[in-house]
């Protein structure tokens, strides 16, 4: 696996896809920085040998239109700032204004590009406009895990015109690690935490980790399925009952497996889907009509923290509760607790996908894990084993 460590880039340009899909506000300032501040260890890196940086990155869903919302331009600023160096700004991606921009760039500068997706050539992966964009570097360097998932023009149809002079960027490079801590060569035991809503958007996760993992727990909205699967009642939590079937096969694999799945025992239900909603702790088998689990109880706490505990690697996907609403989020954040001390103790922890994330930044765990990914999309995908088309593109 070649990263950008492995070369020396003086007097050389880095074409480096860095994800600057940032969030902006109504007055286009960025409200979450985390993703300029992953890149800038590899456009340091550049910089420090003795070379120039051009970035290219997509912001939001133009569609293939310019729309001066979305224009890169908004977090030229920001981004100089982050990096500790004047950024450039080039007001098209391809094209003379942008070729001219790169032909001028000297030796320790840095170059940030329009927005791709300005262009519907970028996500159809067109060639032409690939080639166009592999003209302004000698070497590409990908470091936008985020769009790995994607088989776009700059993601990957670009690394083909680079030969053997294309590389991951730290980011990139470390997001690949983490995941083969998890699916490879990770110390046992190993621990996976589902949550979210729905088991059918965990289908793939949970029957290609099956093989890889010797605890599954189990939270969330997707706790009521496997619940009532089995019998249970579970009033009116949300539950899918066309996945019931589905839930009673995957309790099977994970028995002949030998993984131990574990499931709330007790859950926090309300009267309603409400911050402000009457509550009670319920045995997850007894919640009456009229009522839903939105968190999970202090038993079924107590038996996840103990398995966390006892856990070497810990893959963390999903929240345990309705963590939105401040009264069922003590579960969330008592699991987050939980692998906090983990890790202190020597565990690897990983935190990957979604709402997770948006936990973890909630509560103000993101330096108590070991791992965070920048990537939701992507991370899935690769825990559903799947190879993504931006790491290929590298490695071919």
């Amino acid at each position: 696996m070649k990263t950008i460590e492995d070369y020396n880039f003086e007097n050389k340009k880095a074409l480096i896809r860095v994800d600057f899909n940032v969030p902006l506000d109504a007055d286009f300032n960025v409200t979450d920085t985390s993703r300029i501040e992953a890149a800038k260890p590899s456009i340091l890196k550049v910089l420090e040998d003795g070379g120039s940086a051009v970035l290219m990155s997509h912001l939001g869903r133009p569609k293939g239109k310019v729309n001066p919302d979305m224009s890169l331009a908004h977090i030229c600023e920001k981004v100089s700032e982050i990096i500790g160096v004047q950024v450039k700004f080039a007001e098209d991606c391809v094209g003379d204004i942008a070729d001219a921009a790169v032909s001028e760039l000297q030796s320790g500068e840095v170059l940030l590009l329009e927005n791709l997706r300005f262009y519907s050539e970028e996500e159809s992966g067109d060639e032409a406009f690939a080639e166009a964009l592999s003209k302004h570097g000698d070497i590409y360097v990908n470091d936008a895990f985020g769009t790995a998932h994607r088989a776009h023009a700059s993601t990957t149809i670009v690394a083909k015109y680079f030969n053997e002079n294309k590389c991951f960027g730290y980011l990139l490079a470390k997001e690949i690690k983490a995941i083969e801590k998890i699916m490879q060569t990770g110390e046992k035991p190993i621990t996976a935490i589902l949550g979210g809503a729905k088991v059918s958007s965990k289908i793939t996760i949970i029957e290609n980790i099956l093989d890889k993992v010797d605890n599954l727990i189990i939270g969330g909205g997707m706790t009521y399925t496997f619940v009532k699967a089995q019998g249970g009642k579970v009033g009116d939590s949300i539950c899918e009952d066309d996945k019931m079937e589905l839930a009673l096969t995957i309790l099977k694999q994970a028995s002949e497996k030998g993984v131990k799945i574990h499931l709330p025992v007790d859950v926090l239900a309300a009267d309603a889907f409400d911050n402000n909603a009457n509550t009670q702790f319920m045995d997850v088998n007894e919640i009456p009509d009229g009522w839903q689990g939105l968190d999970a109880g202090p038993q079924t706490l107590e038996i996840f923290k103990q398995v966390i505990l006892d856990s070497k690697t810990i893959l963390w996907n999903g929240p345990v509760g309705v963590f939105e609403m401040e009264s069922f989020a003590k579960g969330t954040i008592a699991v987050g607790n939980a692998i906090d001390e983990a890790t202190q103790n020597g565990a690897f922890s990983l935190v990957g996908g979604g709402d997770s994330v948006a936990a973890v930044k909630q509560f103000g765990f993101e330096d108590k894990v070991s791992y965070v990914s920048t990537g939701g999309g992507a991370m899935l995908e690769s825990l559903e084993g799947r190879t993504l088309p931006g790491i290929a593109a590298i490695l071919g």
